[in-house]
């Protein structure tokens, strides 16, 4: 099992280092789907970036999972980030599949085939039985994502990092 060393057809998988925030720093200029994400949208998308890859650091270590770093095999890109994450809800700790990709490389099928290779590892590697993916109702082409992931709603939770969200789920 490496987790921190996963591909996919078209896509690599590694751990992200602080060389990559000025890549992921554009995820947050200009991105109309920032308000699905339960973030402080006020801070500069520098300080967004930051943030983001150094809380995947203190993941790696406590938990040694993470979001990834996500690139094209092709271009060699970056193109942003997936991974598995442990969550809680209702005091329980689950295991959310979870990504976010950089606009330019939406519509290609990416965030579907990352999710899936997430999924298949996590299963594969006995992370845990059953996964989730925690979607914002309004968030309908991550909504299609978990369809295509074969998960179904498994609840509905009003304010959730202030998000009306769906939990979707592989199992019921």
């Amino acid at each position: 099992m490496n987790y921190f060393n996963q591909e996919t057809e078209r896509l690599e998988l590694r751990k992200l280092t602080i060389e990559d925030i000025p890549s992921w720093t554009p995820f947050f200029v200009n991105n109309d789907r920032l308000k699905f994400l339960g973030i402080d949208i006020k801070k500069d998308a520098k300080t967004l970036a930051t943030e983001w890859i150094e809380n995947q650091f203190k993941r790696y270590e406590n938990q040694g999972l993470g979001f990834l770093a996500v690139v094209e095999k092709k271009s060699e890109k970056f193109i942003g980030l997936a991974g598995i994450v442990p969550r809680e809800i209702d005091f329980i700790i689950i295991y959310e599949i979870a990504y976010s990709l950089l606009p330019e490389f939406w519509g290609n099928g990416y965030a579907t085939e990352v999710a899936t290779q997430m999924k298949v590892f996590g299963l594969q590697n006995r992370i845990s039985t059953n996964f989730v993916s925690i979607i914002d109702k309004n968030n309908i082409e991550s909504i299609n994502v978990a369809k295509k992931n074969n998960m179904i709603i498994l609840k509905e939770i009003d304010n959730y990092l202030g998000m009306n969200v769906y939990v979707f789920g592989t199992q019921k």
